[in-house]
């Protein structure tokens, strides 16, 4: 099976609540490598690669985190991975 590449960008109230820090704690549960960051128009970014299943049960585990009364919306673009994470970080 190839790796893919998940890039999701969450709305609403996202930065300011522990997002990012839940984001990546959440990755340590699943076989993906990849960043979490906050951009400058509010939203926060999450670009993880892997295997397709591991990277749905990764935004599925995000959304139904206690982060879930923060979100507003949800907008993903699936790609194939590019192989250049080592690990998952949180990217200031």
């Amino acid at each position: 099976m190839s790796e893919k590449r998940m890039q999701i960008f969450f709305s609403g109230m996202v930065q300011g609540v522990g997002f990012r820090f839940t984001s990546e704690r959440l990755a340590r549960r699943f076989p993906v490598t990849g960043f979490v960051r906050n951009l400058e128009d509010g939203r926060v970014e999450v670009t993880a690669e892997g295997e397709e299943a591991c990277l749905v049960e990764y935004l599925t585990a995000i959304r139904e985190s206690g982060m879930k009364r923060y979100i507003r919306d949800v907008e993903a673009h699936w790609s194939v991975a590019q192989g250049c994470f080592k690990g998952f970080s949180i990217a200031y």
